[in-house]
């Protein structure tokens, strides 16, 4: 925030000083002194041509400082196995263009200042070169086409099919929450469905799957360190993203069009806690795309384990119908029905427990 606070201060500080000496100018044009008029138009051009140079010399010192004190903010710590193939790409492009605006950059001031105008100076008229057109458009065309494809390349290894063993997590946004779902013992997630959403069942879960009844909905996300997570990824009103930088995933949460996104992380979050030095250190998922008010709320923990402690987790949790029994009541068919006809109201969590 300082280096950009500093970096317009200098453009607003040389803009101020091109404005004034224009002004000067005109103001000398429209007094009708044409002898001064031009004298003033030579001292405008060394001026202005000056003041482009200096500003190409600040506004580059400005942005290297800038770019070093932020190096760290930038580059987030990797976490993932497939983020490696993300930093690449993202480099080997930023370096390519990069290189490119710097050259375009220093030239574009160098001549501004160099071929200001002078009496005694004619500029040359060059009109048209088939050649020169020719590379000058052939050179980026391959440059960006190879980086296309290098893109290209790169997201299908990203979105490629899951692995069969991935753990499979159903990830939910809505204003202006995250809610999570896993499945129970039987690996497998229930259906869900919209028309379903009240205010005790957020996620709309259909109890008459029989594949619902084990499912669990935690408070934060576990997942374990080098195993395949599949995220299944849903939104219940507005487009909300899915966003962990550490482990550079990002993806759009969509009404009415499931997404997925799977990866592999590769650092407990006490690992990542020692490698930063922060013992208070956090994975977390964000949102990313602003979807009203109370879009700054949307945060959600994760918490990368060791897989014989995720799976110690997993033991721990209790299944959403232990923890909401009275739930059973509104399924529409068997085998939920069945459960609360075997025992009971379905008021006493210790009676489903015992169904399940």
């Amino acid at each position: 925030m300082i280096s950009f606070a500093i970096g317009l201060s200098v453009v607003l500080l040389l803009t101020i000083l091109f404005l004034l000496f224009r002004i000067g100018t005109l103001v000398s044009i429209f007094r009708g002194s044409s002898q001064r008029a031009v004298g003033t138009t030579k001292t405008s051009n060394k001026i202005n041509s000056t003041l482009l140079l200096l500003f190409l010399l600040v506004g580059g010192a400005a942005f290297a400082w800038s770019f070093a004190d932020s190096w760290q903010e930038m580059n987030q710590p990797l976490a993932s196995v497939h983020g490696d193939w993300t930093d690449s790409l993202f480099w080997t492009t930023m370096i390519i263009i990069g290189v490119v605006f710097v050259i375009t950059q220093i030239l574009l001031f160098w001549y501004s200042y160099k071929y200001k105008h002078q009496d005694d100076k004619k500029a040359y008229y060059y009109p048209h070169n088939n050649k020169l057109e020719i590379v000058w458009t052939m050179i980026p065309a391959v440059v960006m086409a190879l980086l296309v494809f290098a893109g290209w390349k790169t997201w299908t290894k990203i979105t490629s099919a899951s692995p069969e063993d991935a753990v499979v997590i159903e990830v939910m946004g809505k204003q202006f929450s995250w809610m999570v779902r896993y499945p129970g013992p039987d690996g497998v997630l229930g259906d869900a469905k919209i028309p379903l959403v009240d205010a005790t069942n957020q996620m709309g879960v259909d109890f008459s799957d029989q594949y619902a009844l084990d499912d669990f909905m935690p408070r934060e996300i576990h997942v374990p360190k080098g195993k395949p997570v599949l995220l299944k990824i849903r939104a219940q009103d507005v487009i909300h993203s899915v966003f962990m930088p550490h482990f550079r995933l990002k993806m759009d949460a969509v009404p009415g069009m499931p997404t997925k996104f799977w990866f592999v992380p590769t650092k407990t979050t006490y690992e990542m806690q020692n490698e930063t030095g922060n013992p208070d250190f956090k994975y977390e998922l964000a949102c990313a795309e602003v979807c009203g008010r109370g879009h700054f709320a949307m945060r959600f923990i994760i918490v990368v384990d060791e897989p014989e402690d995720y799976e110690a987790w997993v033991a721990e949790q209790v299944p959403f119908v232990e923890e909401h029994p009275e739930i059973l009541t509104k399924a529409e068919t068997t085998p939920a029905k069945e459960l609360v006809a075997k025992n009971g109201s379905g008021d006493k969590a210790e009676e489903v427990k015992t169904a399940l």
